[in-house]
């Protein structure tokens, strides 16, 4: 068994991430203090100068090379509209007082618009792209392509917890799909269940204590149950999938891992403890012990957080897991014939 090739969490990326949003909102936090309430002017270039340094390192240190110059732009009319939005009442009105200050950030912003609108036309009229993704590179030109990311990833857990009910799962014409859920409908059915009266009996303990409280807390839970109904839901409409280019693996949201066909080495039914518990393997069973395992010719990675995983197995379960490993022999073997 091949060990597994560990890989460090990326620090300067994570703190990339991370430290300009605690800087910036602190220094939204010190323009309200007295003493710059008493400067607003002094207040409001100090925190355009934090936000604007800060988001310029942030990109530095995230670009892989030198940043283009839209890149820059788009950082300055960031920090820009970061400045008027956070900024209290009293820094506002300094601003409005200096015209001079306030054409050239709205003359930023505005040039930023419309520059990513001209590179967005282009990104939505290409044909040799799909058209989410054509969208998604789009909504990339106006806002951070991380934060498009996380906006994507919300609104499709939420469409799947909210506007999916029955219908197919999502599998290509050209795929077959091998479904793993059945196993999890008792355990997913009672966890939502007692998720339900999690919810209730938090809200009712704490709104004899604050009304406030309670309803901040009741919004919150009742994200988090769409949440846990969208990641459920998923087991069902994101199958394992058996593709032209190789094995899909697919955990609900979880984990989405393509395998293909030259990488994997054999398809077995059985399943050993010492081998899914080993560090190189990649357990893609829920709440259950896995029926099929993968063993690949050379290690695969994969993103998982904030760290990448290295690994020479997968495990995971299926529905009917010896139709899935008779198919997967036969096309090994045409695919190695």
């Amino acid at each position: 068994m091949t060990t597994l090739t560990s890989y460090s969490v990326d620090r300067r990326q994570l703190g990339a991430t991370i430290v300009p949003i605690i800087v910036i909102a602190s220094a939204g936090l010190a323009v309200r203090a007295p003493l710059a309430t008493a400067h607003p002017f002094v207040a409001l270039l100090l925190f355009l100068w934090i936000a604007a340094d800060t988001m310029m390192l942030s990109l530095i240190v995230r670009s892989p090379g030198r940043p283009g110059w839209n890149a820059i732009l788009g950082v300055l009319a960031g920090a820009s509209f970061v400045t008027w939005l956070g900024s209290p009442s009293a820094v506002r009105t300094a601003l409005l007082a200096t015209p001079l200050l306030a054409v050239v950030m709205a003359g930023i912003v505005l040039s930023h618009i419309t520059w990513a609108s001209i590179r967005a036309h282009r990104v939505v009229t290409r044909q040799d792209v799909d058209r989410p993704q054509r969208w998604a590179s789009a909504a990339s030109e106006f806002f951070p392509p991380a934060l498009v990311r996380l906006a994507i990833a919300e609104m499709a857990v939420i469409n799947m917890a909210l506007f999916r009910w029955g219908g197919p799962a999502d599998a290509p014409a050209n795929a077959r799909a091998f479904a793993y859920h059945q196993h999890l409908t008792p355990m997913c059915a009672a966890l939502l269940i007692l998720s339900a009266i999690e919810i209730a009996v938090y809200h009712l303990l704490v709104g004899h204590w604050s009304r406030t409280a309670a309803l901040v807390m009741f919004l919150v839970s009742d994200m988090g149950f769409v949440y846990l109904v969208g990641l459920i839901k998923s087991f069902r409409y994101r199958p394992v999938l058996l593709t032209p280019e190789g094995v899909h693996v697919r955990a609900g949201f979880l984990i989405d891992q393509l395998v293909p066909f030259e990488a994997i080495l054999a398809v077995d039914g059985d399943v050993t403890g010492e081998e899914v518990r080993a560090p190189a393997t990649l357990n893609a069973a829920l709440l259950a012990w896995p029926n099929v395992m993968l063993r690949l010719r050379q290690p695969q990675q994969r993103r998982a957080s904030l760290k990448r995983q290295s690994f020479t197995c997968i495990a995971f379960r299926l529905d009917d897991s010896e139709r899935f490993i008779r198919l997967l022999d036969w096309r090994l073997g045409q695919h190695n014939s």
